[in-house]
């Protein structure tokens, strides 16, 4: 699906040109829930929209008892699947403000994943979603062999979502996080999951970006000559080969990629490859997400300052 034309201001909402999505979460919105249950009903067979249209609608959804009522009245497994997720995002939301109620959400969490799972065997969104919550136990199974770190982490959940779908995008963004400083892991061990798991993946894959997420990540802008990273020619190398492998096939996508997209625009804006930037600008259109641009400031702005430094238009003042 090729993105629109950039007509001067950008499109934030997470749905970008998923238009079918886009009219659900304004009936989840207004409390109806049929929509979302055929929304999700044709995604059976692709779990790459599978998991992008659920993550969407259950952040519609997550502060009503909307998917609560749908589960009463209709108890099928995309009813289900819509629980766990919004479920799982009660529970993240709770543990992250150290809220009282977190244990207990987290333990609905568990039981809506189990039964989403139960409902659909071969979807491998459920688990992606219990993977969510990995990081709040510290998941101590060991690493494989290859890795130089040997990094523990909740490997053996990750596996059994591999068995599944092997390159489902979100599983492997949602387990390398694990490994984030943030969340009680290092940077060496994020960079060694990241190229791990990137190494694995076809060259036309979008989880070849991951390094570049984990480089993100670990930015320090403390450090001397931290803006200047990305140009040593592993990062770089690392942003053409994805330009180069990964980019082609964005047009066939049933959704623009919003933020794979924007990691990539980013690195080579940092690496100095302003033509390549100024093609991944243009594959996206008018749509635009917050990382990775918040990682350096007020994302709008460092947006802006990014396509300014392509020759491509940005919004003007409002």
């Amino acid at each position: 699906m090729a993105a629109e034309l950039f007509e001067g201001q950008y499109v934030w909402h997470p749905a970008a040109d998923d238009r079918v999505l886009a009219r659900v979460c304004v009936d989840v919105r207004a409390g109806r829930y049929r929509s979302a249950g055929e929304a999700l009903a044709e995604t059976r067979s692709d779990f790459a929209l599978r998991a992008h249209r659920s993550l969407v609608l259950a952040s519609e959804a997550a502060g009503t008892d909307l998917v609560e009522r749908w589960l009463a009245e209709e108890p099928t497994p995309e009813a289900a699947l819509l629980w766990a997720r919004v479920a799982v995002q009660r529970a993240m939301r709770a543990a992250d403000a150290r809220d009282e109620r977190a244990e207990a959400l987290e333990r609905i969490a568990l039981t809506a994943c189990d039964r989403a799972a139960a409902l659909a065997p071969g979807d491998p969104t459920p688990w992606v979603a219990k993977l969510t919550m990995a990081r709040l136990h510290r998941l101590r199974d060991p690493a494989p062999q290859g890795l130089l770190t040997a990094p523990s982490g909740p490997w053996r959940l990750f596996a059994h979502v591999l068995s599944l779908d092997p390159w489902h995008r979100e599983g492997h963004h949602r387990f390398l996080s694990c490994f984030f400083t943030r969340y009680g892991g290092s940077v060496n061990a994020a960079w060694d999951v990241a190229a791990f798991l990137s190494q694995r993946a076809p060259s036309a894959s979008a989880l070849r970006l991951l390094p570049l997420v984990a480089l993100v990540e670990s930015y320090n802008p403390t450090q001397l000559l931290a803006d200047r990273v990305w140009e040593q020619p592993q990062w770089r190398s690392t942003a053409l080969a994805v330009y180069h492998s990964w980019l082609p096939s964005v047009a066939d996508y049933r959704f623009t990629p919003v933020l794979d997209l924007a990691y990539l625009a980013h690195a080579l804006v940092m690496a100095q490859c302003g033509f390549e930037a100024r093609a991944v600008f243009t594959a996206m259109g008018p749509y635009a997400s917050r990382m990775p641009w918040s990682a350096f400031g007020e994302p709008a702005e460092q947006l802006s300052r990014a396509r300014r430094g392509c020759g491509l238009p940005v919004p003007g003042p409002a």
